[in-house]
């Protein structure tokens, strides 16, 4: 099946009426917060993520806390999210680089935030979408595979598929583009079973399984 422009837009309007109220489900109170949640997220699920969050913010929620903790203390805190040595070195870096070069405050533009240890383009392109209402578009692991699966953006790299999802999306939807993308990859086009049958893009999927 060829992936027109016109079929593109039908998959997209399609995924706004199905997701046009989905949040994101990382829980947070404050940039810092999110910040460190979406550090946190990588090679993790949201769920464990907010267990984890929940315990480590409920005495540590701002770079200072978190500096003042130690090492030591934060990879036990932060130890049921997988990779925790390597993820509480860049958070303790990140932490100190805030205070001493950002008053405590997290910067809000991309070149500023990839600058920071430990984020990379999607945390970055998700700390500026949500806490700084800035057009972008994260291209996480459900992103990538949906955005490859539909043909809206077909890619090998993450950054690929970033760049050609700019082309075919309205600058003006990114942000919200991006979490339907993601709930759609949760919720029906999971990684290992998709489930074709209930999807609501069945007929247009190139990718469709159902016989």
């Amino acid at each position: 099946m060829r992936i027109t422009k016109e079929i593109k837009k039908e998959m997209l309007a399609i995924l706004e009426t199905v997701y046009i109220d989905v949040k994101p489900a990382l829980k947070f109170q404050s940039t810092f917060e999110l910040l460190i949640a979406v550090i946190l997220s990588a090679q993790c699920t949201d769920v464990r993520v907010n267990v984890t969050t929940a315990r480590l913010f409920a005495h540590s929620n701002t770079p200072e806390a978190i500096l003042e903790m130690g090492i030591e203390k934060l990879e036990n805190e932060i130890r049921d999210c997988g990779l925790f040595r390597s993820k509480a070195k860049n958070i303790m870096a990140t932490c100190y680089k805030l205070c001493h070069e950002y008053g405590g405050q997290v910067p809000s533009t991309f070149d500023e935030l990839i600058a920071l240890p430990g984020v990379g383009r999607k945390t970055a392109n998700v700390v500026v979408s949500i806490a700084f209402d800035t057009p972008a578009i994260a291209v996480d692991t459900h992103v990538f595979r949906v955005a490859n699966r539909l043909h809206l953006a077909l890619g090998e790299t993450p950054d690929e598929v970033e760049a050609k999802l700019k082309k075919v999306i309205p600058k003006e939807k990114w942000s919200a583009a991006h979490h339907w993308l993601i709930w759609h990859g949760r919720l029906l086009c999971k990684s290992r079973v998709p489930l074709c049958l209930k999807c609501p893009l069945n007929q247009l999927c190139p990718s469709n399984i159902v016989v």
